[in-house]
C-alpha cells in the first residue's frame, strides 16, 4: 500500500493536457468540493485519467492498494468509521467484480462508499477485446444509484455532465434518505496518459471550465428530521403508560446518541439493553440504566414471566438469539429509530418505524415521560450485577485462554480514542455475550450488514487510515485467510492496527448448528470446520509485521502494544458450545438463587 504525496500541494484545478485529463480533473474537482477526503486506487491501464486527478488533488488523501477486494474493505472502513463517503477506483474487466463484497457490506450497512470503475469504451465491447467484461449496472440493486459515465468531449456539456454526475454520487451516497454505495462506471478512450493534445479543451463556459471556486457544483443539503411537537407528546404518553419498557441499543456508530438515550433510560426507567456496536455499552456517560449481560439473563429465563409491553430500539437489531425470541414472544409494540431509510426489523413485529434523527428524538422524549417503575428498572440492574459478578468469576476459573475469557481480558485494555473492529462469526457473538462495560471512550465496528468474514482486516486498515485513530481487529484464523491481502494495508495505515486473530482451528460456530450433530467428525472437518493449519506468524512476516504469541491472558496487554501487531491466541474450538454453556449456567445459578 503506498499514499498519496500530494496533499497540501498546489496544482492547477483542471488539467487541460487532453480531453481526458480535463474530464477526469473536473469530476475529482467536484468530489473534493463536496466532501470526499480519502480515496483508494487499485492501478491500472484504463483508470489513468481518474488516478491521476486523485493523485494531483490536494484536498483527497489518495491511498494505493494493488488487490481490488482489499482495496474496497479499506473504503468501507474508512467510509464507516470517518461517517463520510470514501471514493475507491479501479481498472476495467474483473477487477470491479473485485469490489462486490464491499459494495454488498456498504448496501446492507448504509456506508456511503462512492465506486469508480473505469471501462473500455462502447467500441470494445464484445468483440474480445482484453480486460472487458459487461460492467454496466455490475452491482445490480446494491447501490444507491448507477451512471454510465459516457464518453464526452471536453466541451461545455462534457465537463458539467462530469461534474453533474460527481456532484450526484455524492449526495445519492450521504445526502438521500439511506447512505449507501453509488457506481459511477467512466469508460476512456485514449488517449489515457496526461499527455498534451492541443485543441482537446473546447469549452468556453466559466461553470463547466471551474465550477463553483470552493463550492460544488450542486449541493445537497439534508438530515434525517428532528420530531415534531405532536409526534413527541404521542410517544411520550405512550412511553409514560408501559410498566415493563425497554430499549434496545443496537448497532450504529454516533456517540452523540449516548447522553439523549441514557436520559431518557432514566427519566423513564427503562434498562437499556445495550450490544457494543450500539456505542451504549461503553464509554464516559450515564451507564447506570446499561444491561450487559441480557443474553445470559435470557437464557436463564428469570424474565420469562414478565415480557416487555413496550420494546424502544435505537440501532439494529442485536445478534442475540435469546433477545430475539423474547422480543418476538412478548407481543410488546415495537418503536423502532431507523433515520437512515432501513427495514432492519426481523421479527416483522414493529407497530411503528420512526424515521427521526435518533438523538433529537431521544432528548425530547426524555423532557416529557413521567416516571416508570422503579422495580423493574432494579430488577434488571441487579439481575445484571449478579450475572457480571458470576461471568467474571466463571471465567477466570477456567484458567487456561478461553474465548469469552479474551474479549473479558480486552475490555480493560480499550482506551479513549481507540477503534475496535470485530468480525462476523464467533468474535462478534461472543463480544456481545461477555465484554463487559466500562468508560473506556472507544468506537466499536463491525460488517455485520452481510455478515461475511471477510474483509475484515483490510476494514480496520481503512478505519485506522481515515481517522488516525489506533485500533484493535478481532478475527479468527479463517478471517484471517480470507483477507491476507489486508496485512499489506495494515502494516502502512499509518495508525497503529493491532490485529488479534484467535487461532481455534478451524470454524468454530459450526459447532453450535444442529450439522455438528448430523455429521461425522471426518465430514464436519472436511465441509464446515476447513482446519488450515494456518501459521499466522509467517503470514505476519512476509509483510513485515510484529508477530506475539500470547500464552496467558495476562500477556495480552503488553502484546498489544503501541504499533501495528500480530497477536495471535490458540483456542480450542472443540469444546467451546459445552465451555459457553457453562458460563450461562453459572449466571443461571447466580440470579435463580
Amino acid at each position: 500500500m503506498r499514499r498519496s504525496s500530494a496533499i497540501g500541494s498546489s496544482v492547477p484545478r483542471m488539467d487541460r493536457s487532453n480531453r481526458n485529463t480535463a474530464l477526469a480533473s473536473a469530476m475529482v474537482e467536484e468530489l473534493a468540493r463536496s466532501g470526499v477526503r480519502h480515496a483508494v486506487l487499485s492501478p491500472g491501464s484504463r483508470s489513468t485519467p481518474l488516478a491521476v486527478a486523485l493523485h494531483r488533488q490536494p484536498e483527497i488523501d489518495l491511498t494505493v492498494i494493488v488487490d481490488e477486494r482489499p482495496a474496497g474493505f479499506f473504503a468501507l472502513g474508512a467510509a464507516q468509521a470517518s461517517g463520510a463517503p470514501v471514493a475507491v477506483l479501479c481498472t476495467s474487466g474483473t477487477a470491479a467484480a473485485n469490489l462486490h463484497p464491499a459494495v454488498a457490506e456498504a448496501d446492507e450497512s448504509a456506508v456511503p462508499l462512492i465506486v469508480l470503475t473505469a471501462d473500455r469504451p462502447p467500441e470494445l465491447r464484445g468483440i474480445g477485446a482484453g480486460q472487458t467484461i459487461d460492467q454496466i449496472k455490475l452491482y445490480g440493486e446494491a447501490v444507491r444509484w448507477f451512471c454510465e459515465v459516457g464518453n464526452h468531449e471536453a466541451d461545455d456539456e462534457g465537463l458539467l455532465h462530469y461534474r453533474y454526475a460527481a456532484c450526484r454520487a455524492f449526495a445519492a451516497s450521504c445526502r438521500e434518505e439511506r447512505p449507501g454505495p453509488v457506481h459511477l462506471n467512466v469508460p476512456w478512450r485514449e488517449p489515457l496518459a496526461p499527455v498534451p493534445s492541443d485543441g482537446a479543451v473546447t469549452a468556453e463556459d466559466p461553470l463547466a471550465l471551474e465550477g463553483r471556486d470552493k463550492r460544488p457544483l450542486t449541493a445537497v443539503a439534508a438530515a434525517p428530521p428532528a420530531p415534531d411537537e405532536f409526534t413527541l407528546s404521542e410517544l411520550a404518553r405512550h412511553i409514560s403508560g408501559a410498566h415493563r419498557g425497554v430499549i434496545i441499543a443496537g448497532r450504529q456508530t454516533d456517540p452523540g446518541l449516548r447522553e439523549p438515550l441514557a436520559a431518557l433510560a432514566a427519566a423513564a426507567l427503562f434498562p437499556i439493553l445495550a450490544e457494543p456496536t450500539s456505542q451504549l455499552r461503553m464509554g464516559p456517560h450515564d451507564r447506570s440504566h446499561v444491561v450487559v449481560g441480557y443474553d445470559s439473563l435470557l437464557r436463564s429465563g428469570i424474565f420469562d414471566e414478565e415480557p416487555p409491553d413496550l420494546v424502544l430500539r435505537f440501532g439494529e437489531m442485536p445478534t442475540s438469539k435469546p433477545l430475539r425470541t423474547w422480543l418476538t414472544g412478548s407481543g410488546a409494540d415495537q418503536l423502532v429509530v431507523d433515520p437512515t431509510g432501513g427495514w432492519n426489523e426481523p421479527t416483522r413485529r414493529a407497530a411503528a418505524i420512526l424515521r427521526f434523527d435518533p438523538a433529537s428524538l431521544a432528548a425530547g422524549l426524555a423532557e416529557r415521560v413521567e416516571r416508570g417503575s422503579s422495580e423493574w428498572a432494579s430488577r434488571w440492574t441487579e439481575a445484571d450485577w449478579k450475572a457480571h459478578s458470576a461471568l467474571e468469576e466463571a471465567i477466570a476459573g477456567l484458567g487456561d485462554v478461553t474465548e469469552p475469557g479474551l474479549q473479558a481480558a480486552l475490555a480493560p485494555l480499550y482506551a479513549d480514542g481507540g477503534l475496535v473492529y470485530t468480525n462476523s462469526s464467533m468474535p462478534i457473538r461472543d463480544q456481545e455475550v461477555f465484554l463487559p462495560s466500562s468508560e473506556a471512550d472507544a468506537l466499536f465496528l463491525a460488517n455485520r450488514g452481510a455478515n461475511g468474514i471477510d474483509g475484515l482486516i483490510s476494514s480496520a486498515a481503512g478505519a485506522a487510515h481515515a481517522t488516525g485513530r489506533p485500533t484493535v481487529a478481532v478475527t479468527g484464523e479463517l478471517g484471517l485467510l480470507h483477507d491476507l491481502g489486508g496485512l499489506a494495508a495494515a502494516a502502512d495505515a499509518g495508525a497503529p492496527v493491532r490485529i488479534v486473530v484467535i487461532d481455534n482451528g478451524g470454524g468454530g460456530i459450526f459447532h453450535f448448528l444442529p450439522q455438528r450433530d448430523a455429521m461425522d467428525d471426518a465430514e464436519f472437518d472436511e465441509l464446515l470446520a476447513t482446519p488450515r493449519g494456518i501459521e499466522a506468524g509467517k503470514a505476519a512476516e512476509l509483510f513485515g509485521i510484529p508477530h506475539r504469541r500470547v500464552a496467558h491472558l495476562g500477556e495480552l496487554g503488553k502484546a498489544l502494544g503501541n504499533e501495528t501487531a500480530l497477536i495471535e491466541v490458540r483456542t480450542d474450538r472443540h469444546g467451546g458450545p459445552a465451555l459457553r454453556e457453562s458460563l450461562h449456567d453459572a449466571v443461571r445459578r447466580a440470579v435463580t438463587q
